[in-house]
């Protein structure tokens, strides 16, 4: 089933934990939907600006795969509303502040990048439709190596109106 052009439910729900755990991740028909606006509005448009493949790391996660790696189950990601993912070549930053200059979220994480390392880490993003807080976050690892979060301050960029439509769809 495709969420969007260039997105398929199959690519938001693989999971190596789940295929090796025999654990079910598929979503209820409210996590498609979910799923679908958030290809919609954050995905495809990051695949349509910068025309190279979104490689999605991190999808839908159902409760047994959220227990099954330590995450909430009330994470995004259980209700079909977020995704981690990554574009080979270009820096974490870059994308993460893109997004923010110039798309709708609700959370915005550039999680364990690195600034001596550009593709370090990767950027979770999340979709919520209405009440997106639009907040932008940091995950970073302290020296016990536990992660903490700080507000992440993009650097300058594009404002909507600078942005080719062509780009945005």
């Amino acid at each position: 089933m495709k969420l969007s052009q260039n997105f398929s439910l199959k690519e938001l729900t693989q999971s190596q934990t789940a295929a090796r755990k025999g654990i079910n991740n598929n979503p209820n028909e409210d996590q498609v939907v979910k799923m679908k606006a958030l290809c919609k509005n954050v995905l495809q448009k990051v695949r349509n600006r910068f025309a190279k493949v979104v490689t999605v790391s991190s999808g839908f996660r159902c409760e047994a795969l959220c227990v099954a790696i330590g995450s909430s189950v009330n994470s995004q990601h259980a209700k079909g509303e977020a995704a981690d993912f990554e574009i080979y070549g270009i820096s974490n930053r870059e994308l993460a502040d893109w997004i923010y200059h110039n798309l709708d979220f609700d959370q915005l994480i550039l999680e364990y990048w690195n600034e001596d390392e550009p593709n370090s880490g990767w950027v979770h993003c999340s979709y919520k439709g209405e009440g997106n807080r639009k907040e932008y976050l940091q995950a970073l690892r302290n020296s016990e190596g536990k992660t903490y979060y700080q507000k992440c301050h993009p650097a300058e960029g594009p404002s909507k109106s600078d942005i080719n439509d062509s780009y945005i769809q």
